[in-house]
């Protein structure tokens, strides 16, 4: 059995934080933990609890499987694609995105 990768796992969080544009005291807040407890995560310092890492998941729109063991079959670069961020995206939230993607786009053709 391989080890757990907390560098990495924290390191997938960060970028996904980042590129969705949250502070880490934004994405504390929303976990309702401390900046440090983040800070740890990201830094691969500490685990957290399977309840932290399901609401990491649906802040995030990460797959669980993603945050723990990484996507072997997709590249950094290929990773937010469109296409890659709606499939990460948990179902419930996907019409969500949708949404979004659709005013985006109407708007620019304005």
């Amino acid at each position: 059995m391989n080890e757990i990768n907390y560098k990495g796992i924290g390191t997938r969080i960060r970028k996904q934080r980042e590129l969705l544009g949250y502070t880490r005291e934004n994405l504390a807040e929303k976990l309702d933990v401390s900046v440090k407890f983040c800070s740890d995560i990201e830094l691969g310092v500490k685990g957290m609890s399977m309840n932290t890492l399901m609401n990491i998941s649906e802040i995030l729109c990460l797959n669980v499987d993603y945050i723990l063991f990484g996507d072997k079959k997709v590249s950094d670069n290929e990773l937010f694609t469109v296409e890659a961020l709606f499939s990460q995206c948990p179902e419930k939230y996907r019409h969500n995105l949708v949404t979004i993607m659709r005013t985006f786009v109407e708007s620019v053709k304005s």
